[in-house]
């Protein structure tokens, strides 16, 4: 088997691949671990018709019945949003879910993993995983930053998820040699805030500089993805002062309950949210459309 063998195309999709359009890969966590029901799959709807509003086709990806799915329907997306079987994805458990026939939602190390093998180069996705607070004990990094060190994906995001160490993220990014570039900002943005203490590697203010960027990257041969960290708007940001202590409350109650690994994310995002009273979960979703828009004006540029 090869992995084309796993990999399903929606009629949509495989058309835009054919025609050479313009095409943007969307995570699939974000609706089965990252958002609570109906909000999730209401939001992923909403994102995929941004993207074909501004000229792109979108790609949702997910492991269904162990075939890989580029290009989801209502049906698919609303399965990913309520269905309690879905496994959280990333490099390491792709050939589990897929040799057992299992359903997965893919995170941003395994949508990457996926979109290339599909031939798409930009991602647009909430915020990237990272190194997380205390990896000096832990050693807790996410696969993310691995594999945005070696997968020809530019991914669109709102910098890394601000329950990360931002420093040391950006410290790990440059040693890979992964560019971190600022939409429109010199701050690194830090998911629910638009700036933070650390600067991104390069700015730039229109999405035609981007994509110029990202071709001669790979045309040079050099191998490995981008950092698109693109502020959320303004009019739905966190005070970072104010989040930052929320993050705070939810990491120390994640310490005192010994939760790691995988389900570390998901546990700190909901928390954040319940202290918030929502608030983190509004700002979360303007975040994923602003991201959305963005990487389909880079991708229709990609491909002029």
């Amino acid at each position: 088997m090869n992995g084309k063998d796993v990999l399903v195309l929606s009629k949509e999709v495989a058309k835009a691949i054919e025609e050479k359009r313009p095409i943007v890969a969307l995570e699939s966590t974000i609706i089965s671990h990252g958002m609570p029901y109906p909000q999730n799959v209401q939001t992923a709807k909403e994102v995929e018709q941004l993207i074909r509003e501004n000229g792109a086709v979108p790609a949702t990806i997910a492991i269904l019945d162990g075939k890989i799915k580029i290009g989801l329907n209502d049906e698919e997306l609303e399965f990913l949003g309520t269905s309690k079987e879905i496994e959280k994805v990333s490099r390491r458990d792709l050939p589990y879910v897929i040799a057992m026939k299992k359903h997965g939602a893919t995170t941003v190390a395994a949508t990457m993993i996926c979109a290339h093998m599909a031939g798409i180069q930009v991602f647009a996705t909430g915020g990237i995983g990272g190194v997380h607070r205390g990896a000096e004990q832990t050693m807790d990094i996410s696969a993310d930053l691995q594999e945005l060190a070696q997968t020809n994906v530019a991914v669109v995001c709102a910098g890394a998820k601000s329950i990360l160490d931002l420093g040391l993220t950006l410290e790990y990014l440059e040693t890979h040699g992964v560019p971190v570039i600022g939409y429109g900002t010199e701050t690194l943005p830090a998911f629910y805030s638009r700036t933070s203490p650390f600067k991104v590697d390069y700015r730039l203010d229109a999405p035609e500089e981007i994509a110029a960027f990202i071709q001669t990257k790979w045309e040079l041969g050099l191998n490995g993805g981008l950092v698109i960290a693109n502020p959320i708007p303004k009019e739905a940001e966190l005070e970072e002062a104010y989040i930052n202590s929320m993050i705070a409350a939810a990491l120390r109650e994640a310490e005192e309950k010994q939760i790691t690994g995988k389900a570390a994310t998901p546990f700190l995002l909901d928390k954040v949210k319940a202290l918030t009273g929502g608030k983190s979960l509004e700002a979360n979703i303007a975040l994923v459309k602003n991201n959305a828009v963005l990487a389909a004006k880079i991708a229709a540029h990609l491909c002029l």
